[in-house]
């Protein structure tokens, strides 16, 4: 890469979020990568915590970054650039379970009333054996385990460190919601459990390098098209 660009590039990692969308939004669409890069790991954590599914939660990243870049002059600034693509990675995440939910509802009442319905494998994939410990292989146990809604303002709040604020926005609840279901979600994992994995919580439903480079392909590919 031309020394020059690599400087330039270097700068731009140093803009903020508004600072690279203006460019985008001004014909710049390679730097649209920038803000992949910088949120996948956020975005992936509260569409896994809502979907439980590796595969599903990737989806919702790329189908997030083309919605949001379809839509980059809607974005009025009125809240954080990350809280406004983290708002529709929840949305879009949430729509995907209420789809899940109804397809399942129709597969219930086409068996006969027997109600067999195919159970969700939670065999982790090798990549994510490899990139966690045993402590942070027990939290996400944990973290899963609770009720959807306290398990995602948990994710955004705890793993991902939103502030209340930022949490309500993405979520569209108060922030005394938010502080209501943090309370809880805390207390029903085990204490002894979020003691010992809790200086590590960063370490938790990593989105790998290939990852990453998969999605920021994808999306370009997606938003390049005529």
């Amino acid at each position: 890469m031309d020394p020059v660009a690599i400087v330039e590039r270097a700068n731009l990692e140093c803009w903020s979020d508004e600072q690279v969308v203006q460019r985008v939004r001004e014909g710049e669409t390679a730097l649209y990568e920038i803000i992949m890069r910088r949120h996948n790991q956020r975005l992936y954590r509260a569409a896994r915590a809502i979907l439980r599914d590796d595969a599903e939660a990737e989806d919702v990243l790329q189908d997030t970054y083309v919605r949001a870049y379809q839509h980059l002059d809607q974005f009025a600034g009125r809240a954080k650039f990350s809280t406004w693509l983290t708002r529709i990675a929840v949305h879009e995440a949430l729509a995907r379970v209420e789809r899940r939910r109804r397809y399942e509802e129709i597969d219930a009442n086409d068996s006969n009333g027997n109600g067999m319905l195919m159970l969700e494998s939670r065999v982790p994939d090798p990549e994510l054996q490899a990139s966690r410990s045993e402590i942070a292989h027990l939290l996400e146990e944990g973290i899963l385990a609770l009720p959807e809604g306290y398990r995602t303002v948990l994710m955004l709040r705890d793993v991902e460190e939103m502030s209340t604020s930022e949490a309500a926005d993405a979520l569209d609840i108060t922030e005394e919601n938010v502080k209501v279901r943090l309370h809880r979600a805390r207390a029903l994992l085990r204490k002894e459990l979020y003691a010992r994995a809790g200086a590590t919580t960063s370490a938790v439903f990593q989105f790998m390098a290939p990852r990453c480079d998969r999605v920021v392909k994808n999306v370009f590919q997606r938003i390049s098209r005529p």
